[in-house]
């Protein structure tokens, strides 16, 4: 019975619990001496090993394990029900066990038995950091197959490789990933061996002696320094697979003629710039040939004779421009993607598959006519016409022709009676022929062409059509479904986007009963017809946006199965009647003209995701935000509670709107970091991250990387540096989230340049993976970003193959990203780095605005598509939602998200002079005073919306959910010295700032307090009865940071990572000092030092925290809940201080209950009162006590806020 063993771990894994054959607590004693006491402890017996705790009743604790194959179970005379059991070999251990009961002493010896008596034939000791094999494995000759890869072993000592021979059955050995530098020639002494794995480990050289190995059948040299063979290996009769990629072989060895059984040549990512096929017909026992990423140059045959043996040739990512294989008369399969080739010629006696997508081919010859091809894609190429042997292939399944400069499809194509999928979309077709007779096509995606219209027969005539794409066309009307009333449509994805279709096409998809996806967005439709809808029974996602409705027919409820309604940007005012759809999951009903909603008295437990931003007239009732909920993600307006003059005084010359769509997976795995104003100028601050199919990284990247920026621009001012340092330190905070899990990520900093504050605003941008940045300048897209994937980037494929990294056929770094450069994935480096492009853009006037956007987004829109969509659309959010529609509509399934910053940049717009720099370091001060605006006494009961001020609502996983328990993610170095802060400026464009908060972003709007640092998404939800404390909600006392207006509402604040700062010293405007005196006068007269929240609106974000420094917040029992864990009963504990704090985010559990409460409030007990004669001594006094916790100063309090009748001052002593 063949099992598998692990040894060497701490604890048993999880898996194992399944494979648990016995355990109990039982006496145990280690060993035959007797010194050795008795002790209780949990004794497990899990698959060939015995697991003993060392603690009692619990497994957290060290695991002794005791392998048990090969050794022996005794029963033990001396004590009554006593087994002794032991391992194998001269360093074998002993466990007595003593069990209470019989029955349990022969349950143990039985199992042990059969345990001991079994033959271990397959070992796996891979990624354990060894560097020697376990001494007693050697005493079993039954092992046949064992995996050392990842780890680092050694030649010398007990159980170094030299030791290996003493396996007398060993049939398989893996060695891979070992860092051995040579090949270990004792291996060439296990004759036994069938297959052996070497690579990665920089050898350069193979032994003459691999020529003992007369059985070997697979020889894995991948990876490797490799530039030749010895001869002695020809005489491997046995060996079929030879792997040979990723070395350095400028040639095709002459040696692989003698190994007649090797039927593939595996030699991708080597230097062989030359392929004569005439050697290739030398070596007639090769079928297979990977030739990929070579630096190929030419393929030539010098005779004619023909290469009969060769059935498959991937070329791929080569330097080839032309490429004759004519000669190859039995070629089936052809991979000659990302080539420079402008002609292809071909033999089609036998061809079954060509893919020869990227290239620059304006044509393409193959003889005779390929009567076996059944796949052929040609997209990304130069064709102006289609060879007319395409129309005469019998087999044709599947033609790709998109990107080409294609004007015309021939009839005989369309009419084809084996084509049943046609992609011709992005070219220049201004017309689609006449269908002659019923046809087999399934699929037919034709957009992004000049169509004006369809054939008339399109739906009678293609039965079987299931798919049909023709967005961004110029359609006006669409062909009916049928001649009669009956329909026979089988269409069950229809995309209209992009059109000039009216409400007309409504009376013509009555007939597509089988619809199940539509998307008729961006077209001229006044309305939809009532009574079609409704014959849409089987619709399960409809998107009606960007068109002129006014509303959505109340008969959508009679489609049952409709989950996605997306109908932003219209003018709808009435909400539709989709909250009783049984199977509703996301609505999106933005940028509408809403004014309330009517719903029924319980939701669908389905809604996940009800989106109402940008109603401005929208007023919601407590009522409805309860039902409300416990919805996952719910997007509301919050209403703005500035001024006027705030909003003069916080205008900046930039707002900004995003969109996020998850498309068709069920989480979404990217998310944004906006924040409009930055740090202590007018600055801002942009980023998206993409963790394509992981959610956990971009959720931390968005918590904590503006925290890291802010923490290193103290440190250097110079743009490589700190955005350098700012990727680097965010990836190593990443803590174990970051081990195998990664993201891509981009970071736009707007600012002025040190030397010249007074200047022009500067751009600097940073990114890692395949997030991308283009600039609006002067109506033309400029890319200020570099896409940092193996196909897109020569230089990065040519570091990882010096690196000699296996990159797969899919061009992904060991199979799994197909980026060189990723924040996370630490265990691909050094294949995969998170050091940035960095790139700085000086700003003018003519730029109008910065699109930012994730690989998804830009595969289906180009870069100039997206400058001319945002241009047509003034608000940045509803511009974002639009990028968002189209990429969808074009086809796009993956998670997309799109930021849009509009810029205002005029030269002229300052008038203030940049005041004498001081030498305080840019960053949070050590005292702060608190600041909090409350709703007036004219706010409404109900919470209102404006335009541009949003927040995001996460009732499930919530991104300050995540973040509280992170904490700031600032690098952890102190260095001794850094440049001093960046000058402030003083005018109504660039105020004085008093705080800096945390922002979520949303669209434009109205300004905020100046110096507010934001972050999205600020997660705000409304509560029910009970809050997560077991507190109801209407007895509790009021918390800052929580709008009441009376009713049962609770919004969560976002009070996390930030390096908060604010201006100590006396305020220098009455507005800043109406603000302190606000934030400090509370009863009795105590000034508690505790975060204050600031509900405000600015450019679509309305919740704020400030507070003290981030050193003396982790020390704060007041804000601790900042950096520990929250318990149930709202208290906190905090973490170790070598706890990575991105770790305790991980840990933190999701929320059920739909909302949480603000921070717990401090114990008045906790203050001390210093009088104003004792604070300079109390501070010498707190300063010697304490050495190791830094002791913020006392705050500066204003002689105008001091009160006479109360000399004594309390602060917080929470941080000492």
């Amino acid at each position: 019975m063949n099992s598998l063993i692990r040894v060497n771990k701490p604890k048993p894994q999880e898996n194992q619990q399944e494979r648990t054959l016995l355990k109990g607590v039982f006496s145990v004693r280690k060993g035959k001496s007797q010194l050795h006491k008795w002790a209780e402890r949990q004794v497990i017996l899990c698959g060939t090993c015995l697991i003993v705790a060392s603690v009692k009743d619990s497994l957290t604790g060290k695991m002794h394990i005791l392998p048990l194959v090969g050794g022996k179970v005794e029963e033990v005379k001396r004590r009554q029900h006593c087994l002794m059991f032991s391992s194998a070999g001269s360093q074998a251990q002993t466990y007595f066990v003593n069990f209470d009961t019989l029955a349990d002493y022969q349950r143990w010896h039985r199992q042990a038995s059969k345990v001991v008596s079994q033959t271990v034939s397959l070992v796996d000791l891979s990624c354990y950091s060894l560097e020697a094999v376990p001494e007693y494995l050697f005493y079993s000759q039954d092992i046949t197959h064992l995996n050392l890869r990842h780890n680092f072993m050694s030649l010398q000592g007990p159980g170094g490789l030299l030791n290996l021979p003493r396996f007398s059955q060993l049939k398989s050995l893996n060695l891979c990933h070992n860092r051995l530098g040579v090949f270990p020639e004792c291996v060439c002494e296990i004759l036994t061996l069938t297959e052996l794995n070497l690579s990665c480990n920089s050898l350069q050289t193979v032994p003459v002696q691999i020529g003992n190995l007369q059985s070997l059948q697979t020889l894995s040299l991948d990876g490797n320094h490799l530039s030749s063979l010895p001869e002695e290996l020809g005489g491997l009769s046995q060996l079929n697979s030879l792997g040979l990629s990723f070395n350095n072989f400028c040639h095709i060895p002459d040696v692989l003629e003698r190994l007649s059984a090797v039927d593939k040549l595996a030699m991708a990512g080597n230097r062989v710039e030359s392929l004569e096929l005439g050697s290739l017909a030398k070596m007639s026992h090769l079928k297979n040939i990977d030739l990929r990423l070579n630096g190929l140059r030419w393929v030539k045959s010098d005779n004619l004779e023909a290469v009969s043996q060769v059935t498959q040739l991937d070329l791929r990512d080569n330097c080839l421009d032309s490429l004759d294989l004519s000669s190859i008369s039995n070629l089936e399969t052809l991979h000659c993607q990302r080539n420079q080739m402008g002609t292809l010629t071909l033999s089609g006696f036998t061809l079954r598959m060509l893919h020869a997508s990227s290239n620059r081919l304006t044509t393409v010859n193959i003889y005779p006519v390929p009567n076996q091809l059944t796949h052929m894609d040609l997209s990304q190429n130069l064709l102006d016409y289609l060879p007319d042997w395409v129309c005469d292939c019998r087999k044709i399944e599947m033609l790709d022709l998109t990107h080409n400069l294609l004007s015309e499809l021939p009839s005989r194509l369309l009419n084809s009676l084996s084509l049943r999928k046609l992609l011709a979309g992005n070219n220049r077709l201004q017309r689609v022929p006449d269908l002659l007779d019923h046809i087999p096509l399934e699929a037919l995606d034709l957009q992004h062409n000049k169509l004006a219209e369809l054939p008339e027969s399109l739906f009678y005539k293609a039965l079987n059509l299931k798919y049909l794409n023709v967005s961004a066309n110029a359609l006006e009307s669409i062909p009916p479904s049928s001649l009669s009333e009956e329909s026979l449509s089988t269409l069950q994805e229809l995309y209209l986007t992009g059109n000039s279709l009216n409400e007309n096409c409504g009376a013509l998809l009555v007939g597509h009963q089988n619809l199940r996806v539509l998307h008729i967005a961006y077209n001229q439709l006044l309305s939809f017809p009532a009574s079609k809808l409704s014959k849409l029974e089987q619709l399960e996602e409809l998107n009606l946006s960007g068109n002129k409705l006014k509303t959505i027919p109340s008969t959508v409820s009679s489609c049952k199965r409709l989950h996605t309604l997306i109908a932003h940007s219209n003018h709808i005012t009435v909400f539709p009647e989709i909250l009783s759809l049984p199977e509703i999951k996301l609505v999106d009903l933005s940028c509408n003209e809403l004014t309330e909603i009517q719903l029924p008295d319980s939701l669908p437990a389905t809604l996940q995701e009800l989106d109402l931003t940008g109603n401005s007239s929208l007023m919601l009732e407590h009522k409805t935000l309860n039902l409300f909920s416990h919805i996952t993600t719910l997007k509301l307006d919050q209403k703005s509670t500035m001024t006027a003059g705030d909003s003069l005084s916080a205008s900046t010359p930039w707002n900004h709107g995003y969109s996020e769509m998850s498309g068709q997976r069920n989480k979404l795995c990217v998310s944004v970091l906006a924040v409009d104003r930055f740090g202590d100028s007018v600055e801002a601050c942009y980023g998206i991250f993409d963790g394509d199919r992981n959610e956990e990284v971009p959720r931390l990247l968005q918590c904590t990387m503006g925290d890291v920026l802010c923490e290193e621009l103290q440190h250097s001012s110079v743009d490589n540096v700190y955005m350098c340092n700012t990727f680097i330190t965010s990836h190593r905070k990443l803590g174990m989230a970051g081990q195998k899990l990664g993201a891509s990520a981009l970071l736009c900093y707007i600012h002025h340049e040190p030397s010249d504050p007074g200047g022009i605003f500067s751009l600097t941008v940073a990114n890692v993976g395949t997030c991308q940045a283009v600039l609006c300048r002067d109506g033309r897209p400029v890319a200020l970003s570099k896409v940092y994937s193996l196909e897109n980037c020569t230089e990065e494929m040519e570091r990882v193959k010096l690196c000699k990294a296996i990159i797969t056929e899919d061009n992904k770094v060991s199979g799994v990203t197909c980026c060189s450069r990723l924040l996370g994935c630490s265990y691909l480096s050094p294949w995969v780095l998170p050091k940035p492009w960095v790139h700085t853009e000086p700003l003018c006037s003519q730029d109008e605005f910065l699109i930012l956007g994730n690989r998804a987004l830009f595969e289906r829109v180009s870069y100039q598509e997206a400058v001319c969509t945002v241009q047509t659309v003034r608000d940045p959010r509803a511009a974002a939602k639009k990028l968002c529609s189209l990429a969808q509509s074009y086809g796009c399934k993956d998670n997309i998200e799109a930021v849009v910053v509009s810029l205002n940049i005029s030269e002229d717009s300052c008038t203030c002079e940049p005041p004498v720099p001081t030498a305080e370091p840019r960053g949070p001060p050590t005292a702060v005073v608190p600041v909090s605006v409350t709703p007036g006494p004219t706010d409404p009961a109900t919470l209102s919306s404006s335009s541009g001020i949003v927040s995001e609502f996460n009732s499930e996983t919530s991104a300050s959910e995540v973040g509280s328990e992170a904490g700031s993610t600032a690098s952890d170095e102190h260095p001794s010295s850094g440049p001093a802060s960046r000058p402030e400026r003083r005018c109504s464009l660039h105020p004085a700032t008093t705080l800096c908060g945390i922002m979520v972003p949303g669209s434009a709007g109205a300004g905020t307090h100046p110096g507010l640092f934001q972050r999205q998404p600020s997660s705000a939800t409304f509560s029910s009865n009970q809050s997560d404390n077991g507190l109801d909600s209407d007895d509790e006392a009021p918390l800052e940071g929580v709008i009441s207006n009376g009713s049962k509402l609770e919004v969560e604040v976002d009070i996390h990572c930030c390096a908060f700062q604010l201006r100590s010293g006396a305020p220098d405007s009455p507005k800043d000092l109406d603000l302190e005196k606000r934030g400090s006068d509370y009863p009795n007269g105590k000034m508690r030092r505790q975060n204050s929240v600031v509900v405000s609106a600015t450019n679509g974000c309305l919740l704020a925290v400030c507070g003290r420094e981030i050193a003396d917040l982790k020390k704060s029992p007041s804000t601790s809940s900042l950096f520990g864990k929250k318990l149930s009963n709202g208290s906190v504990v905090a973490p170790e201080d070598s706890h990575n704090l991105i770790e305790v985010a991980l840990e933190a559990p999701k929320k059920k209950s739909g909302y949480f409460t603000a921070p717990a409030q401090q114990d008045p007990e906790d203050q001390l009162i210093v009088p104003p004669s004792l604070e300079q001594e109390v501070r010498e006094q707190l300063r010697g006590q304490n050495t190791l916790v830094s002791v913020p100063p006392l705050p500066s309090i204003p002689p105008s806020l001091k009160d006479p009748n109360k000399p004594d001052l309390k602060w917080d002593t929470s941080c000492v």
